[in-house]
């Protein structure tokens, strides 16, 4: 796991801005998913609308993707619980970003 860390999960983490990295580690508050764009939008106490763009990027970074209308999941297996160890506690909540 720490050689995954490392490269694999950190190369795609060290792509994302502080608004993307936020919003994959609220899906991972919810665990490994999929999740419905409502229960994100709740963790980070914003309507699904006005997450729109950020999630739209993080598709097309191949970060997240849609299985079905209205659900978000990650692309990378057990990428919520890296998201978990890199952003642990609460910290992650009171990113200015979103």
């Amino acid at each position: 796991m720490a050689a995954l860390d490392e490269s694999f999960f950190r190369v795609r983490f060290d792509r994302l801005t502080p608004t993307e990295k936020k919003y994959l580690r609220a899906m991972a508050e919810l665990g490994p998913g999929p999740h419905r764009s409502g229960d994100i939008a709740e963790q980070l106490g914003r309507t699904v609308n006005s997450l729109g763009p950020t999630r739209a990027n993080l598709i097309a970074k191949g970060m997240i993707w849609s299985p079905t209308h209205g659900d978000t999941a990650f692309t990378v297996p057990l990428f919520d619980a890296f998201m978990k160890r890199i952003m642990p506690g609460e910290d992650w909540r009171s990113i200015a970003s979103l």
